[in-house]
This record gives C-alpha cells, structure tokens and sequence, in this order.
C-alpha cells in the first residue's frame, strides 16, 4: 500500500487526529439521527408534513440570528469552550426532542437546537486552527469533511435495521443515540491540547462585538460565498426535481447522484486542499468553483432536452461538476475566510461569513424550484451564467489590496 497517499488523510499533529476522531463520532451520530428523523417527527412526535417544514424553517431563522452572537462567545470565552458547551447544549436538545408531543414543543426544542446547529462550523474551524499549524490547517479541515461524510454514511447504514423494526421506541432510541455522540464529542473536544491560544484583546462585551462589526469587504465576500454554497441546493433539491419533473431519465438516476457525490468527496477533498495552502491559490479556488458549477448549470440544461441515455449521462456528467465546484468552493473560503480574520475577533468573523451559506440553506430551495426549475433549461442557463461570475468576483473581492491578517495565530 502507498502509506504517502494514506498519510494524507491523517492530520501532521496529534489534536488534530483526536478532532478528527471527534468529528466522526459527532458524524455518525448525526448521520444515524437524519436517516429517520422524517419517520420520527411523523410517527413518535405526531406531527404533519407542514408542521415539520414551519419548526425546521424557525429554527433555521433562530440559528441564523444566534450564529455570530456564540462566535463572540467563542473570542471572549475561547472557541474550544464555547463548542463544548454547545455540543453539550446539543445534547441536552436532542434528549429533549426524543420525548416531545404536539407542534408546540417541537418548535420550542427545534428553535433552542437551532440556535447551537447554526454556530457550530463556524467555532469548528476556528478550534482547528489552534490544534493545527498554518501549512496544516486546510488539509485539517479537508480531513475532517471527509470523515464527516463517511460518519454520516456509517451512521445512516446503522439505521436501517432499526427502522426496519418501526417503533416509537426504536425512533426515540435513533434521537437518543445522537445526543450520545455529542457527549461523547464534548468529552474527547475537552480533553485536546491546543497549540496555540490567542486571548481576547478587547475586552469588550458580546453585543457590542456584534453591534460593531464594520467589515464590509469581509461580509461582500461573505455574501458571494453564499451564492457559491448553492451547490448544496443543486444537489438535494435541483438535481432529484429536474430528473424526475423535466427529462427523460429514469428516477433510479437520482440516488446514483449522490452516490457519486459523495464518493468524490470521500476521495477528493484532501487532494483538493493543497490547491488552496496560499492566497493565491484559494482566490484560484474560487473561481474554478464558479466555472465548475457553471459547467454543471449547463449539463443540467442540456439533459432536459436529451433522451433516456444521453440524459442520465448529462446527469451524472453535472453531478461531477457540481462536486469538483463544491470541494474548489470548500477549500478556497475556508482559507479565505480565516486569512483576513483578526485573530483576536476569529469566532465573530468566521461566524459572520457562515451567514452566506446559511441564507442560502433558506433562500436557495426557492430560488432554485420556483426559479430556476420554472424557467426549465433557460433557467439553469441564468444560474450558471451567475454563478461563473460570483466565482470570479470572489476571487477579485479577496485580492490582497490590504495586507491579510497573519496566519501566525490561532482561534
């Protein structure tokens, strides 16, 4: 076996193997909560379709409104002991959640495991940059991703058994298990050695860190992130709708999509990572993203108006192009987003550039079924269009026109 091609996967320092082994019990949890939670909500918690829509889309609004207030709590308190908190926070939700009755107590819980979900990347990437060197921290992060994409995959395949069983106990037990893995998680999180501290410098209060952040190049750059994470959309909305409603493909296409997607990404991500260990090459990430999910608007477009074959191998053509966009649009803001980052403010800015794709987890199902999807192929055509463009934007956005924050400490 080529042991260089497998130590790519493993993180240079021991913190950041021990997150790495955090990030996969945290995943497969997760992983193992989302294959039956749709079940769940119907069957244990009695709720309706609608139900589950409006107490999801809440807690999406509350998680927005509270991400950059807990990533100030992570530069005032620290980024490590804010995320301990909120994994036990988590918890603590998800016990809660197992035992609810009625629409009106599944909102309350959904709002209050919200606000913790919406903060957790954010503080995530700024506790890897202090278990990890500069050179190392985008391999990290791209180690990390891809194990969380095996933990969801692991968690997912538990589940089957269990559903197979279909019992309210077995659903409650499904919930239960995830609060576990946040324990778990809290517990391995606490116990890893940093590498580098940064205390606050301001000694200022939360609300005003977040009443005061005037980074405006920071947030536009924030903003065309957004549009970039449209990938997301595409994939679990664009892609399944446009296959069954608009070409001649068969359904069984549609999960052999996300098969390949996440293959790639399992394989992908870490090679990936090295395009982006400079600016330069982070600002070059970027626009391949956009030219990639350009590419793959295209592919969508022309598959609606191809036959059987020829349409499902422009799927799967646009499939590719969508993932090579994701990892290029991964990679290039993770990098981006912690460069011009004041070290002493990194929780409230990470926090800050989350926003963007968080909007765009609201905003982009509308945008891309009645858009989009709407307008058939000349919509797809708009998109990809946008989306060249936001790619190269981004890239002239994040031009070091001022000096980039050093990289020399941590979160």
């Amino acid at each position: 076996m080529n042991t260089t091609w497998v130590k790519q996967y493993v993180p240079a320092h021991a913190a950041g193997r021990t997150f790495a082994f955090t990030a996969l019990v945290d995943s497969v949890g997760t992983g193992l909560y989302l294959a039956g939670s749709a079940i769940f909500f119907v069957r244990t918690i009695g709720l309706t379709s609608a139900q589950v829509g409006v107490g999801l889309a809440v807690a999406g609004c509350a998680g927005l409104l509270a991400t950059v207030p807990l990533g100030a709590v992570g530069d005032r308190y620290g980024a490590r002991r804010t995320l301990v908190l909120l994994q036990l926070w988590r918890a603590v939700c998800f016990t809660a959640l197992a035992f609810v009755n009625g629409p009106v107590a599944f909102v309350a819980v959904s709002v209050m495991l919200g606000a913790a979900e919406a903060a957790v990347p954010p503080l995530t990437q700024a506790v890897v940059a202090s278990t990890t060197q500069d050179g190392d921290r985008v391999r990290t992060l791209a180690i990390v991703r891809t194990v969380r994409n095996v933990g969801f995959s692991l968690g997912a395949l538990s589940a089957v058994p269990l559903l197979a069983t279909d019992s309210v106990w077995t659903y409650r037990a499904i919930v239960l298990g995830d609060a576990v893995t946040f324990v778990l998680a809290a517990g391995m999180l606490a116990r890893i050695r940093l590498i580098r501290r940064i205390e606050p410098e301001r000694a200022t209060s939360v609300l005003r860190t977040v009443r005061g952040f005037r980074d405006w190049r920071y947030l536009r750059l924030a903003g065309l992130n957004g549009v970039l994470s449209l990938h997301m959309t595409i994939l679990s909305v664009g892609i399944p709708l446009w296959t069954i409603q608009s070409t001649e493909a068969p359904a069984g296409a549609v999960p052999v999509t996300v098969i390949v997607n996440t293959a790639l990404a399992v394989v992908l991500q870490v090679p990936f990572s090295r395009l982006a260990e400079t600016l330069d090459g982070s600002r070059r990430a970027l626009r391949l993203a956009g030219l990639a999910l350009g590419g793959c608007c295209v592919a969508l477009a022309a598959a609606g108006r191809a036959g059987p074959w020829t349409a499902t191998a422009l799927l799967l053509g646009a499939t590719v192009l969508m993932t090579l966009g994701e990892l290029w649009q991964a990679v290039g803001s993770w990098e981006l987003s912690y460069r011009y980052a004041p070290e002493d403010l990194r929780g409230t800015y990470l926090s800050v550039f989350s926003l963007g794709p968080a909007l765009q987890e609201i905003c982009g199902p509308l945008l891309i079924t009645a858009g989009t999807i709407k307008a058939g192929p000349y919509g797809w055509g708009v998109l990809g269009v946008v989306l060249c463009l936001t790619g190269a934007v981004s890239a002239r956005v994040s031009a070091p026109k001022a000096r980039p924050v050093p990289t020399s400490g941590g979160a």
